[in-house]
């Protein structure tokens, strides 16, 4: 269920910023360490300082892939608005990660929070520091499934399918849970 928080104009339109150049945004975030929700919930109310969060999927519980030595994650999918460029955003989201805890010790390893950027619009970059949209998301069932609950008709600009298609192409085999998601504790 989506949750909305959403600020606008007076008539309800998304306030574009001064650049005029707001773009929806979507995101993966994940947590196998501590307090996996209370990592989830905290990484949202950061999210909110930086754009405007318009929607939420559910959180799933999720086996690792690849590494798969080490505890189960919760995942789930963010709709923000932001004026920021990709890499101003990735930037802010490893700034956060790192208050957050999250230390890199281990590739694929576990951490406290994960967020990833999944698709930024309609926009493609492929550097050395920033892949858009996210290089392996249409293989990701821990992905596509929070983010067709959220954005089942958003676009991959690259395999040119909604994320619904992309979830429906994925063969039998990753777990991913859906749970009942409670809201933050104050």
């Amino acid at each position: 269920m989506p949750l909305e928080s959403f600020t606008g104009n007076r008539r309800g339109n998304p306030d574009p910023g001064p650049s005029g150049m707001r773009k929806t945004v979507y995101l993966s975030l994940g947590s196998n360490v501590g307090d996996r929700a209370a990592q989830l919930f905290a990484a949202q109310i950061r999210l909110k300082a930086i754009g405007t969060v318009s929607a939420v999927s559910s959180f799933y519980e999720t086996e690792p892939v690849e590494f798969t030595s080490q505890p189960w994650f919760l995942n789930c999918a963010v709709a923000m608005e932001t004026n920021n460029t990709p890499q101003q955003l990735m930037a802010t989201l490893l700034r956060v990660e790192e208050e957050m805890g999250r230390r890199r010790v281990q590739k694929k390893g576990p951490r406290t929070i994960d967020i990833d950027i999944l698709l930024f619009g309609d926009t493609i970059v492929d550097s050395a520091d920033l892949t858009i949209p996210h290089p392996a998301m249409q293989t990701r069932r821990f992905v596509l499934e929070p983010l067709a609950e959220i954005a089942p008709q958003a676009f991959h600009p690259v395999f040119k399918k909604t994320i619904r298609e992309l979830l429906d192409a994925l063969p039998v085999g990753q777990i991913v849970r859906k749970l009942k998601t409670t809201e933050p504790r104050s």
